[in-house]
């Protein structure tokens, strides 16, 4: 009995000097504690359970009791995983709108390429068509026998020639593919593609108008049908100022009073800052005024469809006609290819013209500097 007595004793003193050190360590711990500053300024993002309350309430926890014996272990799944690891994440390759303390500042509109002025359109004639190609009757040789006659005498005889001349009419097209539900998420998307759509179909026909080589189904452009540059008199000391003169003039042997010159941009900026030999600029009103776009009085269309170092001289008005079949369109369908099982929306846009270029003499084409 001594004994047990003594075991006894022995196993209270022990319970004691234990509870005696958990009181020190749980002192030290709250005088530490009370030295640190207050963290009032601190928020969090996550809405949901702290990880400390996740653990507490998962079902392995539970039924931890002074009897159990093993191991418990605490799962979590993807979504906790990413509830609790979202909101710390300020910095670094992971951040983002939804991990950061700090969201972004999100625009509203959508950051869209600058768009070409389209002009060229602008310098030619433009009719209406309801057939599917352009034919017109051109006279191919005139000898003129016409002369000063003798009362009684008979008349010379004038000779002409005709040729039957076509154009096909073309379709300009392209189209987008985009899921039903980011339009009904986002509706200026809708219109975005819209405008893009409608913008690069404009584009692509201006630079048909111009350079289409009329193999396949290409337009027939104007360059590839104009005279080439050969002036019948020459400037000394010749400047890009005065081959335009000169092909205006070569245009002019056509009889057909020339319009417009078409020139790349960057050319077009090289002549406005032209300066004398005295450093003055030969334009009045370079650099700070509105430069007419104007030579030889005639008006200059700056587009960079026309690559840099050439140009393009002629009657646009007269030598040659856009003739419309269909204006631009835009088509919206959920029922092309595999629209309705994928919950796609197809965009279709498109145009169909023709270019008739009746008087292709009347047009020159060359280089802006002497020697390229």
């Amino acid at each position: 009995m001594s004994n047990l007595n003594t075991q006894v004793a022995e196993v209270a003193a022990l319970i004691k000097e234990i509870r005696e050190d958990h009181a020190t360590r749980i002192g030290e711990l709250e005088r530490r504690a009370a030295r640190e500053p207050a963290n009032d300024n601190y928020s969090s993002n996550h809405s949901g359970p702290s990880l400390g309350e996740m653990v507490i309430a998962s079902d392995e926890v539970k039924r931890l009791s002074s009897d159990f014996r093993g191991k418990a272990t605490v799962k979590f799944t993807g979504d906790e995983v990413a509830a609790i690891t979202s909101a710390p994440a300020t910095v670094g390759a992971s951040t983002s709108n939804g991990t950061s303390l700090v969201p972004a500042h999100r625009v509203g509109d959508i950051v869209t390429p600058y768009q070409r002025e389209l002009r060229v359109r602008d310098l030619l004639n433009k009719a209406r068509t309801t057939s599917n190609s352009i034919e017109w009757p051109r006279e191919t040789a005139f000898d003129n026998q016409a002369r000063p006659v003798t009362e009684g005498q008979g008349k010379p005889y004038s000779n002409l020639t005709f040729d039957l001349r076509s154009t096909p009419v073309r379709t300009i097209a392209h189209m987008f593919k985009c899921s039903r539900q980011i339009l009904d998420d986002a509706p200026a998307l809708a219109g975005y593609i819209n405008r893009r759509g409608v913008y690069g179909l404009q584009q692509k026909e201006e630079a048909q108008l111009l350079t289409g080589n009329g193999v396949g189904q290409n337009l027939n452009g104007i360059v590839p049908q104009a005279a080439a540059f050969s002036p019948q008199f020459t400037i000394a000391h010749e400047t890009p100022i005065d081959r335009i003169l000169e092909a205006i003039s070569q245009a002019e042997d056509s009889e057909i009073p020339v319009n417009g010159v078409v020139l790349n941009k960057r050319d077009w900026r090289r002549i406005t800052g032209v300066k004398d030999e005295e450093g003055r600029y030969i334009s009045g009103q370079s650099p700070f005024g509105l430069t007419d776009p104007r030579l030889w009085g005639v008006n200059i269309v700056a587009t960079n469809a026309l690559p840099a170092g050439e140009f393009l001289a002629g009657a646009f008005q007269d030598g040659a006609t856009i003739f419309d079949r269909m204006d631009v369109e835009v088509l919206i369908s959920t029922e092309n290819d595999r629209d309705f099982e994928m919950n796609l929306v197809s965009v279709r846009i498109e145009s169909r013209l023709a270019l008739a270029t009746f008087r292709p003499d009347a047009f020159v084409t060359g280089d802006l500097y002497a020697g390229t």
